[in-house]
């Protein structure tokens, strides 16, 4: 058994040493903690993100300057190097217009819903909403939005409703379940793009199977 030995009396010099050197990795603990914090909000771990999206486009009205497709329109402000901002509609597939990889494709009933939004939209004003707690960009970094009229009717809705586009299942969204109805109701009334029944280039997602067109 090793004999006794007594604790080392330390000079005041280690003493103020060791204080300081706890003080130092005690304060790196707290920043690394609030780091952590900050990171887990903006993530939106403690509810709705600290997006400037939010901030600079949402509840805000817009002259709409270009008008793409039946789903993708240009406000006019500018969206970091570019001089406009380009909106991918919330909750809806509109057929397309070009496909860069099936060159010469238009999608039947393409460019019926690009010219429907065109005469509804361009150069007009729309009120532009965030969905609530959702991304508010794509993977393309296009601004995903709810599109206002300035009549107060609601440009998602109407493109499935009067069968412009296609109720899109694969995001989330607060209006899905009446999308989906609303999507049932214009195939069973031939609606637009419905007119004949599903057309030939349904959209992948449900041509698979992976996602059932709505029945009612």
């Amino acid at each position: 058994m090793s004999p006794y030995q007594p604790p080392l009396k330390l000079s005041d010099r280690q003493r103020r040493l060791r204080y300081a050197g706890r003080k130092v990795l005690y304060a790196a603990v707290v920043a690394a903690l609030l780091g952590g914090l900050v990171l887990a909000d903006r993530a939106g771990f403690f509810g709705r993100r600290d997006d400037p999206d939010l901030e600079k486009y949402g509840g805000k009205t817009f002259t709409v300057v270009k008008v793409v497709d039946g789903d993708t329109l240009d406000i006019g402000i500018p969206d970091g190097q570019y001089t406009h901002t380009r909106i991918r509609f919330w909750g809806i597939d509109a057929p397309e217009t070009h496909d860069p990889r099936k060159p010469g494709f238009v999608g039947f009933f393409g460019p019926e819903a690009s010219e429907f939004v065109h005469r509804l939209t361009l150069h007009e004003t729309v009120r532009i909403e965030m969905e609530p707690d959702k991304a508010t960009r794509d993977k393309y970094h296009r601004l995903l939005a709810w599109i206002y009229l300035a009549d107060g009717r609601l440009l998602n809705q109407m493109m499935v409703e009067q069968g412009y586009a296609y109720a899109d299942p694969r995001f989330p969204h607060h209006l899905a379940k009446e999308f989906k109805h609303l999507q049932a109701a214009a195939m069973n009334a031939h609606l637009g793009l419905w007119v004949n029944g599903p057309p030939k280039d349904i959209p992948d997602y449900y041509a698979s199977g992976h996602y059932k067109l709505p029945t009612k």
